[in-house]
């Protein structure tokens, strides 16, 4: 091992404690010691990051079984030619819930 290397491999270490401390004071700095502009850009990372959240879908990229994509196909034909399928109150009351 080539100790001379050492104090280098100490130094680096430091700095990136010292960084990273540096990083975390500054997370928890308190919003009025921020700018507007800091502020404003906190507010609009957690409303995108909220908003991916709720629109984002979950079943991207999912393939349907087959038999799910003939019955969503049978029931958009029925659909069409004015054809109603079961009432939610009749479901709600054979599930034994309250409608």
């Amino acid at each position: 091992m080539n100790w001379s290397l050492v104090p280098l491999a100490e130094k680096a270490l430091s700095d990136k404690l010292a960084s990273r401390v540096n990083q975390e004071e500054n997370k928890m700095k308190t919003v009025s010691r921020m700018t507007a502009e800091e502020l404003q850009e906190i507010v609009e990372e957690a409303v995108e990051r909220k908003l991916f959240e709720i629109v984002a879908d979950p079943d991207r990229g999912l393939k349907l079984k087959p038999e799910i994509q003939r019955r969503l196909k049978s029931t958009l034909r029925a659909q069409r030619k004015g054809e109603r399928g079961i009432p939610a109150s009749q479901v709600a009351k054979k599930l034994g819930l309250r409608w």
